[in-house]
């Protein structure tokens, strides 16, 4: 039996966020009327493409959430979502006209026109 050390690999981040989002999640979570931990993110069916990301303050954990912290900002991702969301970068994004959190998700299969859902797959799991 070998009593060297394994060496386990670094367990990649589900999500990554960049610096716009960092910093306005953090902004966000400073203005909060009551304390937020950050931000869950999670996917529902809906839309003409048959899924729509989801957002919300999160407030606690919740049992299976995928906990992810980068820039100094938390998001919270429901378990129902993960394989799903598995790689995806957040960022976010001011327009003339609009501002909002966006999804850059290698799971993304097409989307309706007006951007508001998406078809995702589950993500390839390697072996």
């Amino acid at each position: 039996m070998s009593t060297a050390p394994s060496r386990l690999r670094a367990r990649p981040k589900a999500m990554t966020l960049t610096d716009a989002a960092a910093n306005r999640l953090r902004m966000l979570a400073a203005r909060a009327e009551n304390p937020i931990l950050g931000l869950r993110v999670g996917i529902k069916k809906g839309g003409c493409a048959g899924m729509e990301y989801t957002l919300e303050e999160a407030t606690e954990l919740k049992p299976g959430d995928e906990v992810v912290e980068d820039k100094g900002a938390k998001i919270f991702i429901d378990p129902a979502a993960i394989l799903f969301l598995l790689g995806t970068e957040m960022d976010y994004q001011t327009s003339l006209l609009s501002s909002g959190f966006t999804f850059k998700n290698p799971n993304q299969k097409s989307a309706c026109g007006c951007g508001e859902s998406v078809n995702l797959a589950p993500a390839e799991m390697e072996a």
